[in-house]
């Protein structure tokens, strides 16, 4: 009861309960952009297929959890709390993932810049942290760029789709998948090429005041 709670709390501030039903987003471009790098075959399947399926799983769970509640059925909802954090992880994870691919990279600067220097020493000891705790997830999971309340910066890794928020605290900035289905097709068992590819930034487009921001905007369209 408590983790269907806590899940539903996070799932507000991320700003995933202002509609009534998800759905699946848009990419801000090509299946194709990221070639060579990321194959349009991996884009299509990992977007329309993988991600859409959390999302429709995530759909049926909270139909399923609103009349377990209008019934006062506290052992359904109990049960519901596995499929809610699985899907409505895997949704959050893969929304945040897709922003922070670009086919035309990026480096990070300003505020996030300052950060990552001042915690990791510079951008490169930060990737090299990050890729090397992600590529040691077992099985399927996620590695995280991450920020506290404080602003201090953080790596972390999630097993599943456990999301980093709901399991430390931390608010995501980056994200690394490490399920098979987002790079197997092209690179097989070679996890590595995927953490530091020769083509797109590690860091994208992203920016921890524009991260902050969005976190913002999250908690008050939750509280409208």
């Amino acid at each position: 009861m408590l983790l269907a709670r806590a899940f539903a709390r996070r799932s507000l501030r991320a700003g995933l309960w202002c509609r009534q039903k998800h759905t699946l987003p848009d990419l801000p471009y090509d299946y194709g952009a990221l070639e060579p790098t990321i194959s349009a075959e991996i884009m299509q399947l990992h977007h329309s297929k993988h991600h859409q399926t959390y999302v429709n799983n995530l759909n049926v769970a909270e139909e399923k959890l609103a009349e377990a509640k209008e019934k006062g059925d506290v052992s359904t909802i109990i049960s519901l709390a596995p499929a809610l954090r699985f899907n409505g992880g895997g949704h959050i994870n893969h929304s945040i993932f897709w922003q922070n691919l670009s086919a035309d990279g990026g480096e990070p600067e300003g505020e996030l810049l300052a950060a990552i220097n001042r915690d990791f020493g510079s951008v490169e000891n930060m990737k090299n942290q990050l890729s090397a705790q992600t590529v040691a997830v077992q099985g399927s999971g996620w590695g995280w760029l991450g920020y506290i309340a404080e602003g201090a910066l953080q790596i972390a890794t999630c097993p599943n789709q456990d999301p980093l928020e709901a399991t430390t605290g931390l608010v995501p900035l980056f994200g690394i998948d490490v399920w098979e289905h987002a790079y197997y097709l092209q690179y097989k068992n070679v996890r590595r090429i995927m953490l530091k590819p020769s083509g797109i930034s590690l860091i994208g487009r992203i920016s921890l005041q524009g991260s902050m921001q969005q976190s913002k905007n999250a908690t008050s369209c939750s509280g409208a």
